[in-house]
């Protein structure tokens, strides 16, 4: 009995070893002899170039088709040989194709193999990336050594390329901003149609603000990002971030609950107003955490309870005007070569050439939107100091202007290098610019509508009517006509706006509150302005400068602001 019993488990044993073996064998035939029986070792591969795509070949070498470089495939021992070229065999989604043995690597990383690209769009060099450190400018038509990237994208871009420069310097640079060849490099974008029109214009009243042929008019890309949708019109009321608003900031939402308002501009930094306490203040300017004018929680509890009411949230920043953050960094200001210290008109002026003051700026925008939720960062005083024209041609002041910038190309590439940053976080930027930037010149503090618009998501011209000198645009008083001002003002905007291939959504700023004339602004005259910009073909909406943001204010214009325009 003993034995039968061992003869059957050594057969049952057996059985087993022989369906065992059968699989294994069946799964090595399946996977490890190509269509003409050679045993081969599978092997994943990838498919490289110098370009975004990869010719594919069938049996004949005929190229029936392409892929994008990075595409994953598997490699067979099955070739062919044409004049001095090696063709692979290639399983890809399942056919059986042919492609150059050079466009082939065993890493992802190795898929780029392009080895120069050029500078076409002046932009930022990166010490990384991510972080998004500025290490230097690149100048339009250098030359870059490609020596890595970040990121391989679906369509065969980059986002971004690791570059060398000369003397060694490592740095990263966007792949939207350079190209493969340098002629290319060195075009500008429809001359004929833009370029031509912008390089005509310059200062012509100072000579100090720059030139229109040295800004970037390509286009520019404007999201709509799909989590973060902004109203079709924003009909926006703006809020200081003085404690007294900020506690009582549901009297607020339920005075906006009544009209059409849907959106609040909260300001985030003013000059010598910081709204709260920030980690970036603790980095950069001890001075404006000083004097922060809320803690963090109390003003992040306002702004929760903004966000929960249904409101579309722009944070404002005013950037090239900050005494705290010059008083904790003087090497970064605009100084008076007379008294060699920084420049003083009642304030002080990070200088726009400096990139310290970008980074600290945008670094101060990134964690508003990342701890508060901000919809859209909106950058005011987004230029030089304005009435300092004879300061400056006289010499007495020195800007720090490292790279040899004119004013109106440091503005132009701040926003640049502001977009890049933001839209990384699905965020909308817009920017503050003076009612005379819409005129056919540069002004002489460095704003330009055209090279603003086309970089920009927003922009948000400035025209108070008590702002404009009598006889402006024909009118005695300005002032007390708003609706022909804001009409003229909208109608110069729009022309602007058609100089350009990418002009951004025009919302603008309306006087809310009585003139610096003495002249009354009732519901009738907030009215008058919003209708001016609507006939000219202005219809982004509108943002309430009253810069108390008294809610009594508000409520004696509120008739203005329940209707549709």
């Amino acid at each position: 009995m003993t034995r039968k019993k061992n003869n059957k488990k050594r057969k049952l044993f057996f059985s087993v070893l022989l369906i065992f073996l059968a699989v294994g064998l069946f799964y090595f035939v399946f996977n490890f002899i190509d269509l003409n029986n050679k045993i081969f070792e599978q092997k994943t591969m990838y498919l490289a170039a110098s370009n975004l795509s990869v010719s594919l070949y069938d049996e004949n070498l005929i190229e029936i088709k392409s892929s994008v470089r990075g595409t994953e495939v598997i490699l067979t021992n099955t070739t062919l040989k044409k004049e001095e070229n090696k063709y692979v065999m290639v399983k890809i989604n399942d056919a059986d194709l042919f492609v150059l043995e050079d466009n082939l690597v065993d890493k992802i990383t190795d898929v780029v193999k392009e080895e120069k690209v050029y500078v076409r769009t002046p932009t930022t060099l990166y010490l990384n990336i991510d972080s998004g450190y500025i290490d230097g400018l690149l100048e339009k038509g250098s030359e870059l050594l490609v020596v890595g990237y970040d990121e391989l994208l679906e369509n065969g871009h980059v986002n971004a390329y690791k570059v060398k420069l000369e003397g060694d310097k490592e740095g990263y640079v966007y792949q939207k901003y350079v190209v493969f060849d340098l002629d290319e490099a060195l075009y500008n974008y429809e001359p004929e149609k833009y370029y031509n029109i912008h390089n005509s214009r310059s200062d012509i009243h100072s000579g100090v603000g720059g030139t229109g042929g040295g800004l970037d008019y390509f286009p520019s890309e404007k999201p709509n990002f799909e989590n973060n949708v902004m109203p079709e019109k924003v009909y926006s009321l703006y809020l200081n971030s003085s404690r007294n608003i900020i506690n009582n900031i549901d009297k607020y939402i339920e005075f906006a609950k009544e009209t059409k308002i849907n959106a609040f501009v909260v300001d985030i930094k003013d000059n010598e107003s910081p709204a709260y306490k920030s980690k970036v203040y603790e980095k950069y300017s001890k001075t404006n955490q000083r004097y922060a004018n809320n803690s963090f929680e109390d003003y992040k509890k306002a702004i929760d309870k903004l966000k929960s009411a249904g409101f579309y949230l722009i944070g404002r920043i005013t950037v090239f005007k900050d005494k705290y953050f010059v008083q904790d960094n003087p090497d970064i200001a605009i100084m008076d070569k007379r008294t060699n210290k920084p420049f003083d008109n009642g304030t002080y002026w990070p200088s726009a050439f400096q990139r310290k003051v970008w980074q600290f700026n945008v670094e101060l925008a990134k964690e508003a939107v990342q701890e508060f939720g901000f919809n859209e960062i909106q950058f005011d005083y987004v230029r030089f100091p304005d009435r300092i024209v004879s300061l400056d041609r006289a010499g007495h002041l020195d800007f720090r202007n490292e790279y040899e910038e004119e004013k109106v190309q440091a503005i132009q590439r701040f926003l640049m290098y502001a977009r890049d940053e933001l839209h990384k976080m699905e965020t909308y930027i817009s920017v503050d610019v003076f009612g005379e930037s819409v005129n056919t010149y540069v002004t002489a503090y460095g704003q330009y509508w055209p090279a603003i618009s086309n970089v920009v998501d927003v922009i948000s011209g400035m025209p108070y009517p008590d702002h404009f000198a009598p006889y402006s645009y024909g009118i005695p008083k300005p002032w007390e006509e708003p609706y022909k001002v804001l009409y003229n003002w909208g109608k110069a905007a729009v022309r602007r706006q058609e100089e350009i291939p990418t002009p951004a959504i025009v919302r603008t700023w309306i006087l809310a509150q009585n003139t610096m004339q003495g002249f009354r602004y009732d519901p009738k005259h907030i009215e008058a302005q919003i209708e001016g910009l609507v006939d000219a073909g202005l219809t982004g909406g509108y943002m309430t400068w009253a810069s108390r943001a008294s809610l009594d204010g508000y409520k004696l214009r509120k008739e203005a602001y329940s209707r549709e325009y």
